[in-house]
């Protein structure tokens, strides 16, 4: 038996606790018994990834089941997909006509070039890959083109708000989590729920965290942040809490298995990521364009990057920022009802995606075969399928996701995407598919093997181009240099594009710190782009590459704060990007001097890989930055409320992690116990006013 002084830590962790008071209390929770945690505070901790046991049992918080079927749909079986109102063919006849144009121009100049003395098999691969390569870019160009001219004609954001309908239908917020940080999640959930409370709508969302997660401290921390969670929002939305046993087809079997239990008791659902945020406001307008419009089956945003902490993080942001609403205006132009789908931020009509979007397993063994890994892009085709409109909504902002903070980071994650967007190749033969929805499977897969073809094309000019003998002062030379300066053009044309939207709009030129300031960032991010684009494009051809061969990615976590590398680490991952870089310019220098200027932009990139990953992922160079204005961003300027106040929690949960490990300590312990004595009256003695009681504890 001991006392607490009142400087025992284990009272400062207690005067923590009182916040969970009443936690566990109400209809939709079930939680062990005091006494159960008791038996168990002294058992050995579980280990931190046990995917063949049962989740943590502690919570499992949610409402009663609303069941829906979600058939998995037929690829090989389907009627055509129903006609919609759309009127896009001359838009889409545009776009590609554009781009077959500029790439016959391509084959046209290259086969004047190279056709003296008949074609040699790598002749024929260099025009060939040209070719196509030049419509990839071409596409890119016109559609960017289209995007330009839309924004033109496109009025000030109307408040679509104020004027709007009143909102009469149930929307579940999901939020698929797995081994992420608790703390960003838990911030995104409160700040949403409370932008919602704001606006008088919380009685009208109900938001779902739904676990993956295998790391068992991890979803303890989920589990005693949601019981905080729920007395933060006890004025609404309600919030619940559900854990997988086991996380079958990932993210997509998660949505689905939510879906299936609960998909019934709404009419629409919102998906985030665990990296989501969005306000209340465009809560609100995505639930009334479903509502108003009952043949759209799923409404996507177009996310804008926010809380970039390293230079590489903070250049995808600025970029993203600046170019991808012209991107996202030209491609919603011509896609019109046949939109696509990223996989997060989209408001989907329930009823719609379980009658249309299960989905089957693909025959045979990974990485082609298996569950559908970047299953977004099918789920959006297959909606379509059944004849429900999907579409972009560029102009609607309030929607944010954050990037991955370096090179490296990147990569790893793009290798994920690499194979899931390459497994489409499966699914482009699918019966029913509206031909745009394959469109977009195409540019997905493309996306990927664009990057190796570049490589290839580039091998293969560094073979044929010394043999042809072409100089300065050669009739070919002329027609070399314009194709060169027409390719670099159509890649810099859609930013340069862009720069100029931004820089005709005095509103637009103040929330990117100043005409100057916008001018230097676009010059700075043009010239980073240029240096590491070319190491990304090897990486992802060896991605490519692993794919091809059979390996699978698997499903890792995805970094979201900023860490910055070692120069060990750096020189790990690109120490053969260097040699190869290095090497490349001596050979290229012995062949001939015209090709390694045509080549340098990739051995300069390869030679200096290890030093841009290892500066770029520098969050204090990141900060730097920010504080001069360099690559800053209207949310930089004027954050939103929502944004304020996920990072205030997000501060404040980072903040509190020396009380959560006491807490955890705690309740590790054996359980306190606590005896009453009083004295036992004498028989025939005068009873007492009052009995004295003596508490004493044991620990």
């Amino acid at each position: 038996m001991v006392d607490i002084a009142r400087d025992d830590p284990r009272l400062e962790a207690l005067e923590f606790a009182p916040r969970w008071r009443g936690a566990f209390s109400g209809p939709d929770i079930r939680a062990r018994r005091p006494r159960d945690l008791a038996r168990t505070a002294a058992a050995p901790a579980a280990p931190r990834e046990a995917p063949q046991r049962a989740p943590y049992p502690a919570l499992a918080a949610t409402p009663g089941a609303h069941r829906l079927a979600m058939p998995k749909q037929d690829l090989a079986h389907a009627s055509a997909a129903p006609r919609l109102a759309g009127g896009l063919a001359f838009r889409r006849v545009v776009v590609l006509a554009g781009a077959l144009a500029i790439a016959a121009v391509v084959a046209a100049v290259l086969f004047q070039v190279l056709r003296r003395g008949g074609f040699s098999f790598m002749e024929c691969a260099t025009i060939g890959l040209s070719t196509v390569l030049a419509g990839w870019v071409g596409f890119g160009f016109t559609s960017a083109a289209a995007g330009f001219v839309a924004a033109l004609g496109t009025r000030a954001e109307a408040d679509v708000v104020a004027a709007a309908a009143p909102i009469t239908t149930r929307t579940a917020i999901l939020l698929p989590t797995y081994n992420e940080d608790p703390g960003l999640v838990l911030a995104a959930v409160q700040a949403i729920g409370e932008d919602l409370r704001r606006l008088g709508l919380a009685a009208l969302y109900d938001v779902f965290i739904l676990s993956d997660t295998r790391d068992e401290a991890v979803a303890r921390a989920e589990a005693t942040g949601y019981l905080r969670l729920q007395l933060r929002l006890a004025d609404g939305p309600r919030a619940y809490y559900r854990r997988r046993a086991a996380n079958t087809d990932r993210k997509a079997g998660n949505i689905g298995d939510w879906v299936e239990t609960h998909g019934g008791g709404y009419d629409f659902m919102l998906v985030l990521d665990a990296d989501s945020l969005m306000s209340g406001e465009t809560i609100a307008a995505l639930t009334r364009t479903l509502q108003q419009d009952p043949g759209v089956g799923l409404a996507q945003t177009v996310p804008t990057i926010i809380n970039a902490e390293t230079p590489f993080a903070r250049l995808q942001q600025f970029a993203s920022r600046l170019y991808g609403p012209m991107f996202a205006r030209g491609q919603a132009w011509w896609s019109g009802s046949e939109g696509n789908y990223w996989g997060h931020n989209a408001m989907i009509r329930v009823a719609a995606f379980a009658g249309s979007a299960g989905l089957p397993h693909l025959s045979g063994p990974k990485p082609f075969g298996g569950h559908i890994m970047s299953h977004d892009f099918i789920e959006a085709a297959l909606l379509r399928r059944r004849g429900w409109a999907v579409r972009t909504l560029p102009d609607l902002g309030g929607s944010y996701e954050e990037t991955p903070p370096t090179l490296l980071d990147t990569a790893l994650r793009d290798r994920r995407w690499c194979q899931g967007n390459l497994q489409h190749a499966r699914v482009l033969a699918a019966k029913g598919l509206h031909w745009v929805s394959r469109l977009h499977l195409v540019c997905g897969i493309f996306a990927y093997l664009a990057p190796a073809l570049w490589l290839a094309l580039v091998v293969c000019g560094a073979i044929i181009w010394p043999a042809q003998r072409v100089t300065v002062h050669s009739a070919e030379f002329g027609e070399v240099l314009a194709l060169f300066l027409f390719t670099l053009a159509l890649l810099i044309a859609p930013k340069t594009l862009a720069l100029g939207l931004a820089l005709t709009s005095r509103r637009t030129r103040a929330s990117f710190g100043g005409g100057w300031q916008l001018l230097i960032g676009f010059a700075v991010e043009s010239f980073a782009s240029l240096l590491m684009t070319p190491v990304m494009m090897v990486m992802q051809s060896v991605a490519v590459a692993e794919v091809l061969a059979g390996r699978d990615s698997g499903w890792s976590v995805q970094r979201r704060e900023g860490a910055a590398l070692t120069g060990r680490d750096a020189w790990r991952a690109h120490r053969g990007h260097v040699v190869l870089g290095v090497g490349g310019a001596i050979g290229a220098l012995l062949v001939s001097k015209y090709f390694l200027m045509w080549a340098s932009p990739v051995f300069l990139s390869l030679t200096l890989s290890a030093l841009l990953s290892l500066h770029t992922s520098r969050p204090r160079l990141g900060s730097f930055l920010r504080r001069r204005g360099l690559f800053e961003i209207p949310e930089d300027e004027d954050p939103p409320p929502v944004l304020e106040r996920s990072l205030a929690l997000r501060r404040a949960y980072a903040d509190e992690a020396p009380a959560r490990r006491q807490l955890d300590l705690l309740f590790r312990e054996p359980a306190a116990a606590y005896q009453f004595n009083t004295p036992r009256p004498r028989i025939g003695a005068s009873q007492p006013a009052t009995r004295p009681l003596q508490l004493v504890t044991t620990w």
